[in-house]
């Protein structure tokens, strides 16, 4: 008897009407604003109105470097989430909202999977409440802005030659990365180079999820650095007069989306930043407020924890203030056999040599993690293929780092898979053992960051950077921006620039290809390696097997 689809099981779940979801947290219905019956958005007014309740506990989810294995970090948030829950602790998950790149591409979905899911699983990972096409707009909207100021006088004297500011998509299009816009003579502007990036890498996007209300929305959109002068004079968003027009685009979108799990617990899903170049978290508003409602809030960071647990610590609760009381790292046998070196095809045989091999890479993330003080827990989220002793061997390698593994069957077993887990996080989370500091100082210069991430994370030897790169950290220090964090764009399969490198390697070096300055979210981003901030389609990209079924129902999703 074969196992069921995620598909299949999120299309038998018995769920609530959207407004009881809302009351279990004491969200009256008059501040929902639903979509469907299933979905709704949290009004701002009952956000501010909560402002002053104390906190829950906040526990991140990160994991080990993403195998072609699986890992499961999204399906262990919301089965956590359910868990505790299950204990008698009243706990809302956040995680982030999918790209349609990544679910036409070679992903699939991103809601989770097998009995721990959030649903309405195809909306989510298809249109949803339409956040991403508001963010795409109004993103486009500041660039066709830009190119209108320029045809019509260019008062602002912007150098064409300077405009930094791109265009946006939420799909994967390699043919979009480098273009040419406005060819086809007067009429239609002055020709000049310029590209499209995936929306998840917009400023707008990372604006959106790191600014606590509409007002610090405006703010910070105002601030983006579009373009400058000759005189190399920045000009902002406020100088183009877009600021108010693409707040109104995005007044809906800041609103958090609060769906269910299987288990009918409630679950805030918003904004999306992909962590290899972006950074990887759900909304800070999105989050607050469960913190707001919550006693505990389980939330993600994207990719490994390099990646996505980096930036969660050092971007998002630098600036939100956040405090997170413990972390989770999601890991499998099967990911450590392949670390080991096997092959995915062989993977279902028991390794035990090959698990004990790859478990250097699990280890690296967990002393990362510590690093920044806060204590950890490894959830091995459990295949059917897994045997005793290649389980033990883990739990074994992580005892001796330690710290304590346990075994989660939670994709098979919903909340009651989930237990032990869920028990361990709240003792870590009530020791108050937790004593959270960013890896480094708002006041340390900008070349020193990158440096500081690429030797304490990555256990890189050095960093090469070009001296144009270095001068122009150098200028942005000269002009305010050097308190700034540094977001890194790497490849999320390793810790080196290197997709191919697996384990916990050393002695490499992290090369610097483009620094890009996002004035308006409030990072430095430092493009590393071969990263692309516009994917492309994989030769057999999943769209190919996407369609409605007889009965109207999506199929090939996952």
């Amino acid at each position: 008897m074969g196992f069921r689809t995620d598909i299949e099981i999120a299309r038998d779940a018995k769920k609530k009407p959207i407004m009881e979801i809302g009351a279990k947290l004491g969200i009256p219905a008059e501040h929902l604003l639903p979509y469907g019956h299933d979905k709704a958005k949290v009004g701002q007014d009952f956000i501010r109105s909560i402002a002053d309740r104390p906190d829950g506990k906040l526990i991140l989810v990160t994991a080990i470097n993403p195998t072609p294995a699986g890992e499961g970090k999204t399906t262990t948030t919301v089965g956590l989430g359910d868990g505790l829950n299950r204990i008698g602790k009243k706990a809302v998950i956040c995680i982030r909202e999918a790209s349609l790149g990544p679910n036409f591409g070679m992903k699939g979905g991103a809601a989770g999977g097998g009995m721990s899911q959030v649903v309405p699983m195809e909306e989510m990972n298809l249109h949803f409440t339409g956040d991403f096409h508001a963010i795409t707009s109004a993103h486009n909207l500041l660039s066709a802005m830009i190119d209108n100021h320029i045809y019509w006088g260019n008062e602002l004297a912007i150098d064409e030659r300077r405009i930094v500011w791109r265009r946006v998509m939420d799909m994967n299009d390699r043919a979009l990365r480098d273009m040419v816009v406005n060819l086809g003579g007067v009429a239609n502007g002055f020709p000049r180079q310029t590209g499209f990036d995936i929306t998840v890498a917009s400023e707008v996007m990372a604006i959106l999820c790191l600014s606590n209300d509409l007002e610090d929305l405006q703010k910070r959109l105002g601030d983006i650095v579009v373009a400058y002068t000759r005189e190399k004079k920045p000009i902002y968003a406020r100088d183009i007069k877009a600021d108010g027009a693409m707040t109104v685009l995005l007044k809906d979108a800041m609103q958090p989306n609060l769906v269910q799990t299987l288990e009918n617990n409630p679950a805030f899903v918003h904004g999306g930043p992909f962590a290899n170049i972006a950074h990887g978290c759900n909304s800070v508003i999105a989050t607050k407020t469960a913190l707001k409602l919550g006693d505990y809030v389980v939330t993600e960071a994207g990719f490994g924890a390099d990646l996505g647990a980096e930036k969660f610590f050092d971007i998002k609760c630098r600036k939100a203030g956040l405090k997170p009381a413990a972390a989770v790292i999601v890991a499998t046998v099967r990911a450590m056999k392949m670390n080991g070196g096997v092959a995915k095809a062989d993977l279902g045989a028991e390794n035990v040599d090959a698990v004990k091999k790859g478990c250097p890479n699990l280890g690296r993330h967990i002393s990362n993690v510590k690093s920044f003080g806060v204590p950890v827990v490894v959830a091995i989220n459990h295949f059917h293929s897994d045997t005793d002793a290649e389980i033990e061997a883990v739990k074994a390698y992580v005892t001796a780092q330690g710290s304590e593994a346990v075994l989660c069957k939670h994709w098979a077993q919903g909340s009651a898979g989930v237990e032990d887990l869920a028990n361990t996080v709240v003792r870590m989370a009530e020791s108050g053992s937790s004593s959270f500091a960013p890896l480094y100082p708002d006041d340390m210069p900008l070349f020193q960051k990158i440096e500081t991430v690429a030797k304490r994370i990555y256990h890189a030897d050095e960093v090469l950077a070009d001296k144009s790169v270095r001068d122009q950290l150098k200028a942005w220090e000269a002009a305010g921006y050097g308190h700034l964090p540094v977001c890194m764009a790497k490849t999320q399969y390793s810790f080196t620039t290197d997709p191919n490198v697996r384990g916990a390697p050393t002695g490499h070096s992290v090369p610097v290809r483009e620094v890009r300055l996002s004035a308006g979210a409030g990072f430095i981003v430092v493009i590393c390696g071969e990263i692309m901030t516009m994917p492309g389609l994989p030769r057999v990209p999943s769209a190919e097997v996407i369609r409605l079924n007889d009965a109207g129902q999506v199929e090939g999703l996952f």
